[in-house]
């Protein structure tokens, strides 16, 4: 075995702490061989199994300054204690293994001095002394010595061990000596003279700093004469006795080899017989390690100049001419080297191929860190393929090896070689000033900061690959980047059996799964971008860089990655288990299986139930119940269809239809249907605004006159919360729900419904809170706000009916709204519709325009409540006595004025008592129906409306005005006292505004106001004609879309009753408005009477009709 370096190479390498370290091993190397130029052996530690360790000696000497490239298996990894074992065997020969931890060796070292002459004598008289006392002799020691030879990089290794004799007489060696002056002036009593005298020798040989020599041969003689001896066979790896043997011919040769400066060949030693030959000044000898023989060597040559050949370093081929002319002068027996360069083949190659190497490195701290601290560094190194034949990059070397192991001259692109270094300079690598003596390899290195390396690897490497780079990455790069292509996800019910599924997604990376969630998280923690809404500023073909805790950094197409965290991204903060989905979001499930981005695995009955969860079953027809009086439009039949469906899959649900479609009628045909099918055994509970209570109750008397209908209203209620389970449909209000809370707690419901549901959007409010805790089978929202609008109602709704399914409103927030509704994520807007789309139906009017006339008209009734209800009575009162006594004194005809002065003051007192003069106090005000237009406008507004509101009292205009002001909707008026009428209808008619405010007088005829689609009557017209008169303001040639007409109806009061006259006699307002009272008033005293009845529910005073005395 030949090696290339020396003692001095081993002392710059390696730091004189580790060199101290590796002593210990030295026993424990075995397995040393040199392949090419790389060092191989195995160095037993303290793990189970030995460690491995390589050199790459060519890689370590290309300059002075290059660093120790070895590498071990060890937890260290390079340049460590095993690594110098090997090194130091290397130099001295191999020493043989021990499983004795106590062993210690010789260290090269520089010892203190001790002049040879003292020690020889001191040596001497000990020995002298031991033979006359005879302390040597007695009881026999079972302790020994044992020199064991080798020969290694054509030198003799000789080391001594201490040894002893088993109980079956077998030697074992216990452990290796460190050779120094002590040991050799006052050795163990087991050694003997001879072992004295050798041991000298020995001390002496190993002190090579001055040059000084110990003859082989004598020491031989010495070794063979003490019989202690030995050699190790490299096949058994039992200790062979040393014996003496015959002289073996041998020769000196050159051998092709590479070195770090490229192809060369070295000065090598055969022996017949395979044997290893030593050489050192006047002796050559060789040392058989399979027989224990050892004897002289005879060379062609004298032994000095045999040394002095084997000294010689690896030549290059441009230098064998020259030194086969040195040789041939100094013995013609000595070996020539090849032929020379002009001589050589030209090596056959076609083209250049350029290859990067990148490296990982560990290398000592240099700023602020303790001695021995280490850093680990990243490095690239370069070499140019010509064929089956590299060049690094700086190596001017133009000879390579033939595959006949000739030596051939190569054909070099200086040109294209050049170009390839400016294509990394251009990729941002650049060389590092110390390369040489920083990193191990071959050629200058290359480096960047460490932060620039994940932008190199992910945008530079692919572009060099491009140009024709052949880039190498080994496993332990510290910024090696894996592509993925695919991500995969699993689906299994969980084990709690509440509907509940675990959702696991992995990448697969050799054959392993990867966890992705936990890298997910991280992501969305590190980059904002995935969760402010900005995933569609993110360009699908980018590549986003993911941190792996076993698998290194990972790339992904942002394509690939953008769906994945739409889908289940809120999800990824829950904790380190698996991702909880609800089996109800189908919406989430569907998106995830249609996904390109992901790949459903698992066994086939994972797949099967995935897709018996994701087929979405579509509500059956159904038949309208028997008891509903009403025919319902083919939507309103759908709706009825959703309704059912959602019943039978025991899902919550939102009916979102806009305001005008029916919602009021769908919802009592589906819960009238329960009760006609046997499922209604407990009652629907619907609650709603205090303006909407009344309708409901209308709605209900009209449409579904078999229901049983319980209102809890009024002071009156608490007698009648023991009647709530012998009813069919119970209706309450928002703010009364958390007062009676306990009550409605008492019972189940069938059905929970909540009408206007958007006036509980807030889901930390009283009433909120209040109607969670009621026991429900289903829940049911019905609004009218375009929820796609309002995310936040949205959410609130939705974990109303279905807790839980679009995670909690943090989660939503951060993951949903904001995204959508701040940065216009219109993915995850589409995402999100798809998740809920199987909970919410929405039909905008202009959907179902085809199945709606061109006029709608709805009658709104809303109660009169507190002061203004009591507000009423008292007028009515009043103005009921007075008519009565003018009628009786003055007759009907006589009386209209007195008449329509208390209709007057009946009606202002029905639209807001602040219209009354003198009559508004603190406690009276208040109005009804200006709350219910407040909670009817929001909702229009926000479906886009376009809506007229006329009101007789320009007061009430006013009134309205400020009310809209105080909501922030936008608004422009006409009246009388408007000079300027073209702007306010212009503005309404361009869109500038969505509300027009209108009086009687000045808008009533004359205006085409055809962007309007809706008509709200405020106060009921008394002539019928004048009314019609101003919705076709809307409704009239030219107008394309439905018009709806709402008119608001203060219940049981004048203005109801009014309306009921109306339809018994078409002529009343002609009667008493148009004619003045000139002809006389078109109804009897019986219609007065009732016009001026109590409002229900108020015990009137028993009287007589107006115009009629009592008698006695």
């Amino acid at each position: 075995m030949s090696v290339l370096f020396d003692e001095n190479d081993l002392y710059r390498w390696l730091d004189e702490r580790t060199i101290h370290k590796a002593a210990g091993y030295l026993a424990r190397v075995y397995d040393l061989r040199m392949e090419r130029d790389l060092l191989h052996a195995k160095v037993e530690g303290t793990a189970t199994q030995p460690y491995r360790v390589t050199i790459n000696l060519k890689a370590s000497l290309r300059s002075p300054h290059s660093r120790l490239n070895g590498r071990c298996s060890c937890p260290v990894g390079d340049n460590c204690k095993h690594v110098a074992a090997v090194m130091m065997c290397a130099l001295h020969g191999p020493d043989e293994d021990s499983e004795d931890e106590e062993i210690e060796a010789t260290v090269p070292q520089h010892a203190q001095p001790v002049r040879a002459e003292l020690l020889t004598r001191l040596s001497q008289w000990h020995a002298q002394h031991a033979a006359r006392t005879g302390s040597s002799k007695g009881k026999q020691n079972p302790k020994s010595v044992a020199f064991v030879l080798s020969v290694f990089q054509f030198r003799l290794g000789i080391h001594a061990y201490r040894m002893r004799k088993t109980a079956d007489g077998a030697l074992e060696r216990e452990k290796r000596f460190d050779i120094t002056p002590e040991l050799v002036i006052d050795p163990p009593g087991y050694v003997s003279q001879q072992d004295i005298a050798v041991l000298g020798q020995l001390w002496l040989r190993q002190q090579r700093k001055g040059g000084r020599r110990v003859a082989v041969q004598p020491l031989l003689d010495m070794i063979l004469a003490s019989g202690h001896g030995w050699v190790q066979h490299p096949g058994t790896r039992q200790l062979l006795p040393l014996r003496a043997g015959p002289a073996r011919a041998g020769h000196l040769e050159w051998k092709a080899a590479d070195s770090q400066l490229g192809v060369c060949s070295l000065p090598v030693l055969q022996v017949d017989g395979n044997a290893d030959g030593a050489v050192e000044d006047q002796c050559a000898c060789y040392l058989d390690e399979r027989t224990g023989e050892t004897g002289p060597l005879q060379l062609a040559v004298a032994s000095p100049d045999a040394d002095a050949f084997l000294g010689l370093p690896p030549l290059l081929p441009d230098e064998h001419s020259l030194t086969a002319q040195m040789l041939q002068r100094l013995d013609p027996a000595l070996p020539l080297p090849p032929a020379t360069a002009d001589a050589m083949p030209i090596a056959q190659v076609d083209g250049m191929v350029p290859h990067l190497m990148l490296h990982t490195e560990e290398q000592p701290q240099t700023w602020g860190a303790r001695r021995g601290e280490m850093q680990r560094l990243e490095f690239a190194t370069v070499s140019f393929a010509y064929g089956d034949h590299f060049k690094h990059l700086d190596d001017p070397s133009r000879f390579v090896r033939g595959a006949d192991g000739t030596i051939e001259l190569l054909p070099r692109d200086t040109a294209e070689e050049a170009k390839r270094e400016n294509e990394l300079r251009s990729s941002g690598l650049h060389r590092h000033p110390q390369s040489a003596a920083l990193l191990s390899g071959a050629g200058p290195h290359f480096h960047l900061r460490s932060y620039d390396w994940g932008s190199f690897m992910l945008r530079e490497l692919p572009r060099l690959q491009e140009l024709g780079w052949v880039v190498t990455v080994p496993e332990d790069f510290r910024h090696r980047i894996t592509v993925v292509d695919s991500v995969l996800w699993d689906v299994q019910p969980d084990d709690t059996g509440a509907g509940w599924l675990d959702v696991a997604l992995g990448i697969e990376i050799d054959g392993q799964t990867v966890p992705l969630a936990p890298m997910l998280a991280q992501l969305l923690q590190t980059d904002p971008r995935w969760t402010r809404g900005a995933l569609d500023a993110i360009d699908d073909e980018e590549r986003i860089l993911i941190a792996s805790p076993t698998a290194g950094a990972l790339s992904f197409q942002a394509g690939r990655l953008k769906p994945v965290v739409t889908l289940l991204g809120d999800l990824f903060g829950n904790g380190a288990g698996p991702l909880r989905v609800s089996a109800r979001d189908r919406g989430r499930l569907q998106a995830l299986q249609q996904s390109g981005s992901l790949q459903l695995r698992g066994a086939t009955d994972t797949r099967a139930m995935v897709q018996r969860l994701v087929q979405e079953p579509t509500p059956q027809p159904v038949a309208a119940p028997v008891g509903l009086a009403a025919a319902l439009r083919p939507y309103q039949q759908d709706g009825l269809a959703w309704l059912q469906y959602l019943r039978q899959q025991e899902l919550g649900g939102i009916l979102a239809d806009d305001m005008g479609l029916g919602k009021t009628l769908q919802t009592l045909a589906h819960v009238l249907l329960e009760k006609e099918g046997g499922r209604l055994d407990r009652p629907a509970l619907v609650v709603m605004p205090t303006s909407l209570l009344f309708n409901w109750q209308q709605e209900a008397a009209r449409f579904a006159p078999g229901l049983r209908v319980l209102v809890l209203h009024g002071p009156a209620r608490e007698a009648l919360f023991e009647q709530i389970p012998a009813h069919d449909l119970v209706l309450t209000t928002y703010p009364l729900v958390w007062r009676d809370e306990a009550a409605l707690q008492a019972h189940a419901y069938h059905l929970l419904i909540l009408d206007e549901a958007q006036q509980v959007k807030n889901a930390k409010a009283r009433a909120a809170i209040s109607l969670r805790t009621l026991q429900s089978r289903h829940r049911l929202c019905l609004t009218g706000t375009p929820l796609e609008n309002h995310l936040g109602e949205l959410w609130t709704h939705i974990d109303f009916v279905l807790p839980g399914l679009l995670g909690s409103e943090k989660t939503f927030n951060l993951h949903w709204r904001h995204p959508i509704e701040r940065s216009g994520d219109g993915q995850r807007a589409q995402l999100l519709a798809q998740r809920v789309r199987p909970f919410l139906l929405r039909r905008r009017k202009d959907q179902v325009a085809a199945e709606l006339p061109p006029k709608t008209v709805i009658t709104r009734h809303v109660s009169l409540e507190g002061g203004q209800r009591d507000l009423y009575e008292t007028v009515r009162s009043a103005m009921q006595e007075k008519v009565r006594e003018a009628v009786a004194g003055k007759g009907m005809a006589k009386s209209h004025i007195v008449v329509l002065d208390a209709l007057l003051k009946l009606r202002q007192v029905c639209c807001d008592p602040r219209l009354l003069p003198g009559e508004a106090t603190p406690r009276t005000q208040g109005s009804a129906k200006l709350d219910l237009l407040l909670t009817l406008l929001p909702e229009m507004v926000e479906e886009g409306r376009r809506i007229l509101v006329f009101s007789q009292f320009t007061r009430m205009l006013e009134l309205i005005a400020q009310a809209l002001d105080k909501s922030g909707l936008a608004f422009v008026t006409l009246t009388g006292d408007t000079r300027d009428r073209a702007t306010p209808v212009r503005r309404f008619m361009q869109g500038e505004v969505p509300i027009f405010l209108i009086s009687l007088k000045a808008g009533g005829v004359g205006l085409n106001l055809t962007a309007a689609d809706t008509v709200i009557h405020f106060d009921p017209w008394w002539n019928p004609a004048a009314e019609n008169q101003a919705s076709d303001r809307a409704h009239r040639i030219g107008q394309d879309k439905p018009v709806f007409v709402y008119r608001l109806i203060a219940a049981g009061s004048i203005e109801e009753r009014i309306s009921e006259l109306q339809q018994r006699k078409a002529a009343l307002a002609d009667s008493i408005l148009e004619n003045g009272g000139a002809a006389g008033p078109g109804f009897s005293e019986e219609d007065l009477q009732a016009l001026l009845e109590p409002l229900p529910g108020v015990s009137a005073k028993k009287g007589k009709a107006p115009g009629k005395r009592g008698g006695s």
